[in-house]
């Protein structure tokens, strides 16, 4: 059971890294460009350096499909969370009520009928 956490935690560290890399610049509209590009493509790489092993190590324990649910599930969780912190938006009622319909999908593909 604590192995197969592995991934997840791996998955959610790379998709704090991901979010940095691809929303993170939109505090600094008045920076280039180029230079927010090639700072996202540098934090991307550590991105990537969680999110390969963790679906690697995913593989043992998950199916792709179910690995791919928990890597979107996580990622509306940890973009919903900076998107308050960081970027100061409001976290409306309609989008909790999208995430769950999500996590209902979850719930779908991860029973065994």
């Amino acid at each position: 059971m604590l192995k197969s956490l592995t991934p997840i935690v791996l998955l959610t560290i790379s998709n704090v890294f991901m979010t940095f890399a691809w929303y993170g610049h939109l505090r600094h509209k008045q920076s280039a460009l180029w230079l927010v590009v090639l700072v996202s493509w540098g934090i991307a790489f550590f991105e990537y350096c969680f999110q390969v092993p963790a679906n690697r190590i995913g593989s043992y324990f998950y199916t792709t499909a179910q690995l791919k649910t928990i890597q979107e599930i996580i990622t509306l969780v940890v973009f919903s969370v900076f998107s308050v912190l960081y970027l100061k938006e409001q976290f409306r009622w309609n989008y909790l009520v999208g995430f769950l319909f999500i996590i209902l999908a979850a719930f779908f593909i991860f029973k065994k009928w």
